[in-house]
């Protein structure tokens, strides 16, 4: 089969198509005939090591001696199994899913295994909602699962002011839309070429970054989310209302003990330092009744 393998570490130049074993499905897993998957920032800093530094060693040491070769990056992916192992029951050939590879990576190739049972390492697969093209579902997994993690642990409830920092990456267009069908007030933060995009998926209110500060205009808000991990912890403290909930998404060392010390100071506000886990969830049932748009600034990639 055909796959973009990753001969080094380094710029999109390191990637090479070629022609690769097609992978046989295990006892408990299924194959996959991949029609779409996607190229996302998730994928390049893998690629070129720009991680957080406690992340960055263990992954070059697991990349350069431990994962077998060759190395296939992309995780995320949307297709039709072709073929399943013995133990297999929740899914079928020509089963129609979507999938997040998680760290077993793979979908940059025609084909790819999963196991059927979802694991952090593994990855999780769920069938593909009808209403959705392979590109659209290609491009919901890894933020659908992280907008769903903070969409869970912030308890938006109707009629909440809610800001979201970093609302026009994946996980945050998604959130915008889970929020907006909880009856929440959103307040989209973000650049200014994705600010007619942020209204037209529902945002209430759009802050520009490059123009203005969030934690200075003087409004307070139930619900903070920063998605990105780029808003100060202290000033953003005092956006929050009386009881507010305060959210970081992939916080650094630093961040998160900022966090426990301001929220210590503040005393009511609760901030949490919050690592987005992944999770285990019919993810195809939160996006099909609700409607949501699978609408990122990543490409997404038919095969």
């Amino acid at each position: 089969m055909k796959a973009i393998v990753m001969t080094r570490f380094g710029p999109p130049e390191v990637l090479q198509l070629q022609e690769v074993a097609k992978p046989v499905p295990q006892d408990d897993e299924v194959l996959i005939k991949v029609h779409a998957t996607t190229a996302f920032a998730g994928d390049c800093e893998l690629r070129n090591l720009k991680l957080p530094l406690e992340f960055r060693l263990p992954f070059w040491i697991y990349i350069s001696f431990f994962r077998p070769k060759p190395v296939i990056l992309g995780q995320e992916l949307a297709g039709e199994i072709e073929a399943v192992g013995k133990d297999v029951r929740k899914f079928k050939a020509g089963d129609k899913v979507f999938a997040t590879t998680s760290f077993s990576l793979g979908a940059y190739a025609e084909y790819k295994c999963m196991l059927e049972a979802p694991g952090r390492m593994g990855g999780t697969l769920a069938i593909k909602p009808a209403n959705l093209t392979f590109a659209e579902a290609a491009a919901v997994p890894v933020g659908g699962l992280e907008a769903l993690h903070f969409f869970t642990a912030t308890n938006i409830r109707s009629g909440e002011r809610v800001l979201i920092n970093g609302a026009g990456g994946s996980i945050g267009t998604m959130l915008i839309q889970l929020a907006k069908g909880r009856g929440a007030e959103v307040t989209a933060v973000d650049s200014t070429e994705k600010m007619d995009m942020l209204r037209s998926i529902g945002a209430d209110h759009v802050i520009d970054y490059t123009q203005a500060d969030f934690t200075q205009g003087g409004q307070t808000y139930d619900v903070i989310i920063d998605v990105v991990g780029k808003s100060s912890v202290s000033r953003t403290l005092k956006s929050l209302s009386e009881n507010g909930r305060y959210y970081l998404g992939n916080p650094s060392l630093s961040q998160r003990l900022r966090a426990r010390w301001a929220a210590s100071q503040r005393g009511n506000p609760r901030a949490s330092a919050s690592r987005p886990m992944i999770a285990v969830c019919a993810i195809g049932s939160a996006v099909e009744p609700a409607d949501v748009v699978s609408r990122t600034p990543r490409s997404s990639i038919s095969v």
